[in-house]
């Protein structure tokens, strides 16, 4: 009976510890890594963060996802950090390195004028769904879907390619440590998606398409 009380007594709290710890990453947060280029100059390659489960996706936000079947390219177990553009029934266009969100032109200033202009092109999701020949064709964003991009636009691969993001494949909400890369990647990793006024001029939509 010592014996059985002395194994018990360490393997518990074992025991114990390993589900906290399941549940922590099930439910509420995990470490996970950068791989590529795609969210620079905010995110580097191989740059760990912490993606947090329960918050809400807003626009601006950026979030990690299973990009199985969503991009067709992607293998299974692949996972991608894009920012959230378009929040379900939103219109979305870009022109001339701008994007335009329901007809406003959306503040990009987490990146820099010759990053927006380079690599992201001129599209409404119309024409990128005719372009691409997705399954999903409306001009908004589907219920219980995203649209994202990478801020990195010339390389990243995103939902210009293969369209929207299922509700159900996001892992969370990326948030980057406070004692980790700059206070301005900082702010534009952590905080964009929780400021107002994220959108300016009025835009109009007739000739956004390419």
């Amino acid at each position: 009976m010592r014996i059985a009380r002395n194994f018990l007594g360490w393997v518990v709290p074992i025991l114990i510890a390993l589900v906290l710890v399941l549940l922590v990453r099930t439910y509420l947060f995990e470490i996970v890594k950068v791989s590529g280029g795609s969210m620079e100059p905010n995110l580097a390659d191989q740059e760990r963060m912490v993606v947090v489960k329960p918050l809400k996706i807003k626009r601006l936000s950026v979030i990690v996802f299973d990009a199985y079947g969503e991009d067709p390219n992607a293998q299974p177990g692949t996972n991608y950090v894009k920012r959230v553009i378009g929040l379900p029934g939103d219109q979305i266009a870009s022109r001339n390195g701008n994007l335009y969100v329901n007809g406003h032109k959306l503040n990009q200033s987490f990146i820099d004028q010759s990053e927006r202009a380079g690599g992201t092109g001129n599209w409404t999701l119309a024409s990128l769904a005719q372009r691409h020949h997705w399954s999903t064709t409306t001009s908004v964003v589907p219920a219980n879907h995203y649209f994202v991009l990478g801020d990195h636009r010339s390389v990243s691969e995103d939902g210009r390619a293969w369209g929207y993001v299922n509700a159900n494949k996001v892992m969370g909400v990326v948030k980057v440590p406070f004692w980790q890369g700059t206070a301005t990647h900082r702010e534009n990793i952590n905080s964009l998606a929780n400021q107002k006024g994220q959108v300016q001029a009025s835009f109009s939509w007739q000739g956004a398409a390419s």
